[in-house]
Parts: C-alpha cells; sequence; structure tokens
C-alpha cells in the first residue's frame, strides 16, 4: 500500500502542479489500533510555484480528493499549513509527529524544528477534551457500545494528561500514550480492548466496560478543571514562519 499511496501522490503534484513537502498517515493505523477495514488516511503539506501566491485569483489553499479503495486523502498548501502553526492547530503536531512517513523534503526538515515552540498547552488541551467529550457523549452510554470509540475516548484523555504534565504536543502511539499516562491497575482493560478492535471489523461491538467508563467520567471532570484553572499563553512570533516561507518561494518551491 505504501507503493500505492507514493504513485497517488505523484500522480497529485503532476495534476496539480505543486510540490508535496511531506506525506503521513494520520489516522487510527498512525495511532496503532486500526482495525482490518480501517482506511487508510494521508495527509500532506504542499507549495505551488512562486508566482501562484501573488495572484488576486488564488483558488482553495487545500486538496480533497473523494475516498476511494480505502484511500482518504487530503492536503494544506504551505501558507494554510504555517497559519494553522501559528494559531497552534493540533491536527498538525499530530501529523509532524506520524510514525508512518510516506514522502518528506528538505524544506519539511527546515521548518521541523520551528513546530514545537509553536505549541499552546491550553488549545491542545480543549481540543482533545472536547474530542473525548463528544465521543462519549455519543457513542459510550449504551450497555453495547463499538469497541474502538473507547480509543476515540481514552486517546485523547490520555493526551490531555501528557499535555498536563510535560506542556509538549502528545506522540501519536497510543501505547506510549498508554504505558506513560494510564493507572496500571487498568492496562491490562485496554490490552484486551485493543486486542477485540485490532481483530475486528470498524463496527465491532463490545459490552459497556463499567471500569473504563469509570475512569472516563472521572478523568472528564479533572481534566476540565485544570485546563480552565491555567493562564493565558502569549502568541508566538510570526517572524520565523514568514522567514521560512519567503525562503521556501525563493528556492523555487
Amino acid at each position: 500500500m505504501h507503493d500505492v499511496i507514493s504513485e497517488k501522490l505523484n500522480k497529485i503534484e503532476q495534476a496539480e502542479n505543486v510540490t508535496i513537502l511531506y506525506a503521513v498517515e494520520s489516522g487510527s493505523r498512525a495511532w496503532g489500533f486500526a482495525s482490518p477495514d480501517s482506511d487508510y488516511d494521508v495527509r500532506f503539506f504542499y507549495v505551488r510555484p512562486r508566482a501562484y501566491y501573488l495572484r488576486l485569483d488564488r483558488t482553495r489553499d487545500v486538496l480533497e480528493y473523494p475516498i476511494n479503495d480505502d484511500l482518504d486523502i487530503n492536503g494544506w498548501d504551505l501558507d494554510k499549513t504555517l497559519k494553522l502553526l501559528h494559531a497552534s492547530n493540533p491536527a498538525l503536531f499530530e501529523w509532524s509527529n506520524s510514525p508512518i512517513v510516506y514522502k518528506t523534503t528538505d524544506e519539511f526538515k527546515r521548518l521541523l524544528p520551528l513546530i514545537s515552540s509553536y505549541f499552546v498547552a491550553r488549545s491542545g488541551l480543549w481540543h482533545y477534551l472536547s474530542m473525548a467529550e463528544g465521543n462519549y457523549r455519543e457513542y459510550l452510554k449504551g450497555e453495547t457500545v463499538k469497541a474502538k470509540k473507547y480509543f476515540y475516548v481514552i486517546r485523547p484523555l490520555l493526551a490531555c494528561r501528557w499535555i498536563l504534565e510535560r506542556r509538549t504536543p502528545p506522540p501519536m502511539l497510543f501505547t506510549e500514550l498508554v504505558e506513560t499516562q494510564l493507572e496500571p491497575q487498568l492496562k491490562p482493560l485496554v490490552a484486551d480492548l485493543l486486542q477485540l478492535k485490532m481483530s475486528v471489523t470498524e463496527s465491532g461491538e463490545t459490552p459497556k466496560i463499567v471500569p473504563l467508563n469509570s475512569f472516563i467520567e472521572q478523568s472528564l471532570r479533572i481534566i476540565r478543571e485544570q485546563i480552565e484553572a491555567l493562564p493565558k499563553e502569549q502568541p508566538s512570533d510570526w517572524e520565523p514562519l514568514n522567514d521560512l516561507f519567503l525562503s521556501i518561494l525563493e528556492n523555487g518551491k
């Protein structure tokens, strides 16, 4: 599948007249808990020729394609990427930490050292807490639930714990979050659930796991209180991003 994705990226570059700077896996396969029928969620950053950014009639700053053959692929223009980095967009930090990289370039490697300096803990915390609250409310209140939904609640909760403890972007791999942030008595339950999730389809179900639900409800309450007590952080400097953007364009990318 890696070869299929690489070929698709090459065709996008040719059809759209762009250079893809970085492309990764972004979903459950990168998190380490894919089901047998999980899609491939490919995300990429791209740049157009320099003259494009001086036009008055610029097009959209994303490239999106219909899901086809289990392949979900889309990308962000470099200017959108840098603006969202300045805003501490959580998805961008995840993609830059993905363990599955389909393409990288020297230009992206120049951006990589800057990324962590734009991480705002409070923004990341609200993102992950909202994800956990929404998925718990919608999918985990019944007596029988989809196994995968537990991971869409537990992973963001553990990501919040990581941020509160370290003030850095959380790792992509779920196992790393479990190892460092989950109570020891819950690890066997989560390990069994992980084996179930990876052996059944995306729609596979399991009876509600009461100890996990209790952990989730308590964690949601405590983390919200901790976030609300945090001071606001100062905006980051635009200049390093401006300099990098102009440098990449001046080099003809």
